[in-house]
């Protein structure tokens, strides 16, 4: 008889929504109003602090296959990999690749350079807000300027929606929104999105 092997520690996970993640399907709006939220599982996140002027970060730009965005809002992309400013030499790398092959790649390029590769994917999870009525959602409680003029696509700011701090990212012109909220405020952030959203399910009081 076979020796019974040991569970894959990833397919332990779970996430920190997993429970609200029929009430979020429920919640969906469609046609001209329409509106979803959604849950990414488990998207890799990892932090990166480098000196942006140093060789240090020559090589992570060339691991990554982006430059690292050096002004406040900005994100930069290539393949699975987006990078957010978090500040003049900090960054948050959000990739859809496994994350020991991120980690491990970026902290072969930084070497023995002052700065830190950590694997924060645990800290937050990912909601996808999305849909014509998406932005009048945010700004039931988000203190930021939404309208197109002053936030569109690529941009991304650490700000509040509702009481919760998140990071948020707009990465279409749907619009569609990407917040990451710490783990813990997560259940709370999602029950304050469905109930904004439910007066777009109703018809439109002029």
């Amino acid at each position: 008889m076979a020796e019974p092997t040991a569970a894959d520690p990833a397919a332990l996970r779970t996430s920190p929504l997993a429970h609200l993640a029929e009430r979020m399907r429920a919640a969906t709006v469609t046609g001209a109003r329409g509106v979803a939220l959604t849950e990414w599982q488990f998207l890799t996140m990892v932090n990166v602090r480098v000196d942006v002027a140093s060789e240090a970060a020559d090589r992570v730009e060339k691991a990554l296959g982006t430059a690292l965005p050096t002004e406040c809002g900005t994100t930069t992309g290539s393949g699975p990999h987006t990078v957010v400013w978090l500040g003049p030499d900090e960054w948050l790398v959000l990739s859809q690749a496994e994350v020991t092959a991120v980690v491990t790649e970026l902290r072969e390029a930084l070497t023995t350079a002052p700065g830190s590769v950590v694997d924060v994917s645990a800290n937050r999870t990912t909601l996808e807000l999305s849909g014509p009525a998406a932005r009048k959602v945010l700004e039931k409680g988000c203190p930021l300027d939404l309208h197109p003029r002053s936030f569109g696509p690529g941009r991304a700011v650490s700000t509040t929606v509702g009481p919760v701090p998140v990071l948020l990212w707009q990465t279409d012109d749907t619009p569609t929104y990407r917040l990451f909220p710490r783990s813990s405020f997560a259940d709370y952030l999602t029950r304050w999105l469905i109930d904004a959203m439910g007066e777009y399910g109703g018809p439109e009081i002029p």
